[in-house]
């Protein structure tokens, strides 16, 4: 039996993002347990889709012992304060420090810039070696859009990350890490192989559900995949990070490196003749309301994807909403706008009344609130589980939550913000999105997992928000020479 630690740091980061992640963002839940340590941890993430969850589960299965240092995330969002990144930093060093483990488990994002770090997780790994050595296995769960560098592989003994986006392979993910974890406990050694692609990918186009160009590049990884090969893997990174890694990646692990370098090769190959296959239509508010005009009756789906919360946006702004109610749109809904103060009036005002006071449009530079009165429809605590595929089994804490409705609207609104990707949150608020005509979700991919079964159609929408999905509307500042914006 094997003593192995256990511990996650995992953000997200839009350096493009006008606000600045602090610590208390770390410590709060939202569909994530906030900042947990120790034994609480197994207990906080059990059964849920996580990499954390995975790797405990399966490694308790097969009878080694979990040591619980630490976990915490935060929800995708500007670059994290330098003072957030040294408390958590030294909270896990100061756990590390003085245990004696056999290997060490790491749950990272692998995209997370702080106001003074381009790589975080190279940084903290490196930290982390200075407590540990070199020697102790080190595995770590990368996220799909992790930004992987020279640091982070040299760091580590092997990294796994997400094939799934909308991302329904974590909890599966931290299993694959495991396997990983206890070949090397069996005195295994695999060496790495990798390359970094010179483009950059938007959210919405790297999507697995789709087949090409990413599920076939998924699948194309896993066939490249033997015992001697156990890990071929295409990242497509995070696209909102001006940062010189920025871009997908080709990674590999295999018994020599001459296996890694031929599986990278090949895949490498793979993911080049799809570069122009990355791409996809962006409507406006207004075109995608005229488009639906045109088709058949039947429910659709608007992805707000530029103020999804799941990729910094502020999950309030208002542009989809009001174009909505400039056309007179009814037996519509806008699913999920964060605005807190608005939750805390609707409560103390009750179901049945109506408020108003003015809805959104803070968050985000050029926005403006729509005005009321709305009517309030139903209200909840934002504490409930997680139905669908992404967010499985996650125990939600969005804060205080009401459902209201103004000239045939529905809007679902939060206190913290979240990607509306779970039909949980419709029922929790006594909805049901399958009685909608139009549904306004924002999220750029995580929704298709428990929705897109719901809609008939769906449609890309470009309104204001700061997950910028055309990357031609950026100015990248840092990225390294060559690097093509698709």
């Amino acid at each position: 039996m094997a003593r192995i630690g256990v511990l996650g740091f995992l953000h997200e980061t839009n350096t493009f993002a006008p606000d600045v992640t602090g610590l208390d963002r770390f410590e709060e839940a939202d569909a994530w347990p906030g900042l947990t340590e120790g034994d609480a941890i197994i207990e906080a993430t059990r059964d849920m889709n996580l990499a954390v969850s995975g790797f405990i589960a399966a490694m308790r299965a097969a009878g080694h012992e979990i040591v619980p240092l630490l976990w915490c995330s935060a929800n995708p969002s500007g670059p994290v304060a330098d003072a957030a990144f040294e408390a958590i930093a030294a909270r896990i060093e100061t756990r590390l420090r003085g245990q004696a483990l056999d290997g060490l488990f790491l749950d990272l994002h692998g995209s997370m810039v702080t106001q003074s770090l381009d790589d975080a997780e190279g940084e903290l790994l490196r930290r982390l070696r200075g407590v540990t050595g070199p020697a102790l296995p080190y595995v770590a769960a990368l996220d799909f859009h992790a930004i992987v560098t020279q640091a982070m592989v040299d760091r580590t003994q092997a990294m796994v990350a997400y094939r799934s986006y909308p991302h329904v392979d974590m909890a599966e993910t931290g299993q694959r890490a495991a396997r990983m974890m206890q070949r090397l406990l069996a005195g295994e050694t695999f060496f790495a192989a990798w390359r970094k692609l010179d483009f950059l990918v938007s959210m919405p186009w790297q999507c697995t559900l789709d087949g090409e160009p990413a599920g076939v590049l998924m699948a194309a990884a896993g066939a490249l995949e033997t015992d001697d090969c156990p890990e071929v893997q295409f990242i497509p990174g995070f696209p909102l990070s001006d940062t010189p890694a920025s871009g997908p990646s080709v990674l590999a692990y295999a018994r020599n490196l001459e296996q890694a370098d031929q599986a990278v090769r090949t895949l490498a190959a793979e993911v080049e003749a799809r570069r122009r296959s990355f791409t996809g239509r962006l409507y406006a508010p207004g075109e995608a309301l005229d488009a639906l005009a045109h088709r058949r009756p039947g429910r659709y789906i608007l992805a707000d994807t530029q103020d999804n919360p799941g990729g910094g946006g502020s999950g309030d702004t208002t542009g989809t909403l009001r174009a909505l109610l400039d056309r007179g749109i009814g037996q519509a809904c806008v699913a999920v706008l964060c605005d807190a103060a608005f939750a805390r009036e609707a409560h103390t005002l009750g179901v049945g009344a109506r408020i108003d006071r003015p809805l959104g449009g803070r968050g985000f530079p050029g926005e403006e609130p729509v005005p009321g009165p709305f009517e309030i429809l139903s209200l909840g605590d934002g504490r409930f589980v997680g139905t669908g595929p992404f967010y499985l089994g996650c125990r939600m804490d969005l804060g205080s939550m009401v459902r209201v409705r103004r000239d045939g609207v529905d809007i679902l609104i939060s206190s913290r913000k979240q990607q509306a990707a779970d039909q949980a949150m419709f029922r929790h608020l006594g909805a049901d999105p399958r009685d909608y005509r139009i549904l306004v979700l924002k999220s750029s991919v995580h929704f298709r997992a428990d929705f897109a079964a719901l809609a008939d159609g769906i449609l890309m929408v470009k309104a204001p928000g700061a997950n910028t999905a055309d990357l031609h509307d950026l100015t990248f500042r840092r990225l390294r020479p060559g690097v093509e914006i698709l």
